[in-house]
């Protein structure tokens, strides 16, 4: 049997982690194996490039360095992790994916877009998801929320925190382009108010995998 993959994408702070945790239970309770992942990451290999990319002393890259490092990690989780697990009939949950890369380096910091796709199509040959949630809530939420967060889980200011430091019209171009990429793939992608509670969230989340599953075919309770 064919498996599912679905990435989860936002801003920081949106709560992708606590809703990609909540997908793998649903799916297991109703007896699915899943494999929940995260980008960039997910393989040995990736795991180093993510220590480069998203650590504040990671390095100084040029924008286009910075697009291939991210999908060179993307090739490795792509090929050793996630097509191997759709193959055996497995859910793969991803938190973020392409979509990331192409708003956080496309509209947020204005790289050449069709560049980004260019690198992509070299990488990943078109391999998308099948369904893909956009955690979306205002910036200064998202921001405030994500950097309480990482002080709470290591005790102390979280050295993986880039992206938080960048200023804040950084992060409302990304939100603007995440809503874009929505926009220009309606049925891949599913806008999810992200602001609410996260029970409510995954309840508008549950409402879209019962519809994708009900569509290929796969009983979901």
């Amino acid at each position: 049997m064919h498996g599912l993959f679905i990435t989860l994408e936002g801003g920081e702070g949106a709560g992708k982690t606590t809703q990609c945790r909540k997908i793998k239970e649903f799916f297991e309770s109703t007896g699915y194996e899943v494999v929940l992942t995260r980008e960039p990451g997910g393989t040995p290999e990736a795991e180093k490039i993510r220590n480069l990319l998203v650590q504040r002393d990671g390095g100084n890259w040029t924008p286009t360095a910075e697009c291939l490092l991210f999908f060179a990690a993307r090739q490795m989780h792509v090929e050793t992790l996630i097509k191997p697990a759709i193959a055996a009939g497995k859910v793969v949950i991803s938190d973020r994916f392409t979509d990331s890369t192409i708003a956080y380096q496309g509209y947020g910091h204005g790289f050449d877009l069709d560049t980004i796709r260019q690198v992509e199509q070299i990488a990943l040959a078109g391999f998308k998801p099948d369904l893909t949630f956009l955690l979306d809530l205002p910036v200064e939420d998202g921001l405030r929320r994500s950097l309480k967060q990482k002080d709470i889980a290591v005790g102390d200011e979280s050295t993986e925190d880039r992206f938080e430091k960048l200023d804040k019209s950084f992060h409302e171009k990304l939100r603007q382009g995440f809503l874009t990429i929505a926009r220009e793939s309606p049925v891949r992608v599913k806008v999810i108010d992200a602001s609410i509670d996260p029970d409510n969230v995954f309840a508008q989340i549950k409402i879209h995998l019962q519809e994708k599953m009900e569509k290929v075919g796969r009983n979901v309770i």
